[in-house]
């Protein structure tokens, strides 16, 4: 069955160039555009979506509406995946996005809405449970969290910090190996060395993939739980 989609944006122009574009999709089905905040939760409550792909803020307050809504999904339909569209390339707004969990969140820069490709990938990854995190954002929080002296992420080589981008930016073990021109084997091996390096145990109810991405973006870890399934698409 096609993904049950439903769009926030409150530019007309853009949220209308954003149904025709993915309502062509033969595994996607437009089933409701809105324009604001209420909106958006009465299209959520009606249609019974499976991904909301949402501008971060809109009416009323224009401030962050999407995320707030993605805070609320967590609560009260913690099975829909949430795309955030933002022209925002701060950190923050990423981290407020992942509290409670990364599964079946993404976060990508409005930018990319020109990426036909990538819109798409992070709409089935977050469907199925996986997590998504613009690679600019990631770039700045590698940089900043590099330089913190008191930082496990100090204690991984150059090579061990690529692969770890990677993995926060939701890319699986062979787009790595592709984009690092390494074997897939070879990126294995620098995961695991991840792992020990951040004293990451394998838990029960978040996988040590997404706790290493969420301490790559800088969030303390403890506590932090996950609705992602293990080897999900997209983590």
């Amino acid at each position: 069955m096609a993904l049950r989609l439903v769009i926030a944006e409150d530019s007309y122009l853009v949220r209308t160039a954003l149904g025709e574009l993915f309502g062509s999709e033969p595994d996607l089905s437009v089933v409701a555009v809105a324009h604001d905040r209420g909106a958006l939760v009465d299209a959520i409550e009606r249609e019974n979506p499976d991904v909301v792909l949402s501008d971060i803020r809109m009416p009323p307050d224009h401030e962050t509406e999407g995320i707030e809504v993605a805070s609320w999904l967590r609560g009260e339909h913690p099975e829909v995946g949430v795309v955030i569209l933002s022209q925002y390339a701060e950190p923050e707004y990423a981290l407020r996005l992942f509290e409670g969990g990364s599964g079946g969140r993404a976060y990508l820069l409005k930018e990319r809405v020109g990426n036909r490709v990538e819109i798409l990938d992070a709409i089935r990854a977050v469907a199925a449970g996986g997590s998504v995190v613009d690679a600019k954002i990631v770039d700045t929080l590698v940089a900043e969290r590099a330089r913190a002296a008191n930082s496990p992420l100090s204690d991984l080589s150059e090579r061990e910090r690529e692969v770890l981008a990677g993995v926060a930016a939701g890319k699986s073990n062979a787009a790595i190996a592709d984009s690092l021109f390494l074997t897939k084997r070879a990126v294995e091996k620098h995961i695991n060395a991840i792992f020990m390096k951040l004293n990451l145990r394998e838990a029960e109810d978040v996988s040590r993939r997404v706790k290493a991405a969420l301490m790559f973006l800088g969030k303390d870890v403890e506590g932090v739980t996950s609705d992602a399934p293990r080897d999900a698409p997209g983590i």
